[in-house]
């Protein structure tokens, strides 16, 4: 089958910073569904793992962990998904990637692809949507409010990946007041448009940004990009009691002025529950066919921004030189071998 892969890690402007190549086409067994990948799209976590982890000695490394496609084979133990099933998920970093022309995924981490949306369309969302959902609802705890603060939640990179879905969940399935941060026209002008109720501008110091708007200070702070930047404006914009979920990873991050306001910090890595196969692991599953349902009722919507096709080392290249520089809006998708 075909596959890109990379040997060794380095910058992407190297030209074997990716490579296409042939590799056995694996075999389901045990709770494994075998896929055949139609789209993939590209998150940070992809450029993170190439430019850090080294492969093993001689084997080469599949990075690609969103996948629509089409269900081919099943393992003996695999009871959800039969032959011919239209699916979407986001996988194990544990696992080899999907950026493969097929793929094994374990069934519990797998979600019935939306109908209404198109391969392309869909593989923009299951990562960024399990992450986001996951610090909502189940870090955050959003829907349980924080005595005397403003019900609203500041999203910090409101523009980005996670930001973009973010936004819609917390819309979609909150009456919490949405304040996403961009600091472009274009961005801020996506942000809106994908129901943010106010955009605040992170490149000034964001506690004024926030006290501008006259909400009072938000229960919820969800920071996806630059927290050691913003720490202590988040320190001082959020509510008493509040509750502070990231997802990045600064070199260090000291809380100590989180204490006086006693403020909970959540870590969330979507990755969590497949890396120690948690008896809850099911639950990722659940959520992609519970929004894949929001999306055919027309109540959320993909975050594509741009498709690039086939799906080979030139264009994944391409992709992450994006996501590298910072200025990605929604996410890049690639379709097809």
């Amino acid at each position: 089958m075909k596959a890109v892969v990379y040997r060794q890690v380095g910058a992407i402007d190297r030209p074997d910073a990716l490579l296409d190549v042939e590799l056995p086409t694996p075999v389901a067994t045990g709770r494994d569904l075998l896929v055949e990948v139609a789209a993939v799209s590209v998150n940070p976590v992809d450029t993170k793992v190439r430019a850090s982890a080294a492969p093993a000695p001689g084997e080469p490394k599949v990075l690609g962990w969103d996948a629509v496609g089409r269900v081919v084979a099943t393992g003996s133990e695999a009871t959800g998904f039969r032959p011919g099933d239209e699916v979407w998920y986001a996988g194990s970093i544990a696992r080899p990637g999907a950026n493969s022309q097929f793929h094994l995924v374990d069934e519990r981490l797998v979600g019935r692809k939306p109908q209404s949306l198109t391969d392309a369309e869909a593989a923009a969302l299951p990562l960024t949507t399990v992450t986001a959902w996951e610090m909502l609802f189940d870090r955050l705890d959003v829907r349980r409010g924080v005595p005397g603060a403003a019900d609203a939640i500041l999203i910090i990179g409101g523009a980005g990946g996670v930001g973009s879905i973010a936004i819609q969940l917390a819309r979609a399935l909150t009456d919490l007041t949405v304040v996403a941060t961009a600091s472009r026209p274009e961005t801020a002008a996506w942000a809106r448009d994908l129901g943010a109720h106010h955009v605040v501008d992170h490149s000034r110091p964001l506690a004024d940004e926030v006290a501008g708007l006259g909400i009072g200070a938000p229960a919820f702070v969800f920071s996806t990009t630059q927290t050691h930047r913003h720490l202590g404006e988040i320190a001082k914009l959020i509510a008493p009691q509040g509750r502070f979920g990231l997802i990045d990873d600064p070199d260090s991050l000291d809380i100590t002025g989180f204490k006086r306001k006693a403020v909970s910090v959540h870590w969330e890595l979507m990755f969590t529950r497949s890396l120690f196969e948690t008896p809850d692991m099911g639950e990722q599953g659940r959520l992609l066919t519970e929004v894949a349902r929001l999306v055919d009722a027309g109540r959320l919507r993909t975050t594509v921004t741009e498709v690039l096709r086939p799906i080979n080392a030139d264009n994944l290249r391409r992709a992450h030189a994006i996501i590298e520089s910072g200025r990605a809006r929604g996410k890049i998708v690639l379709e097809g071998f």
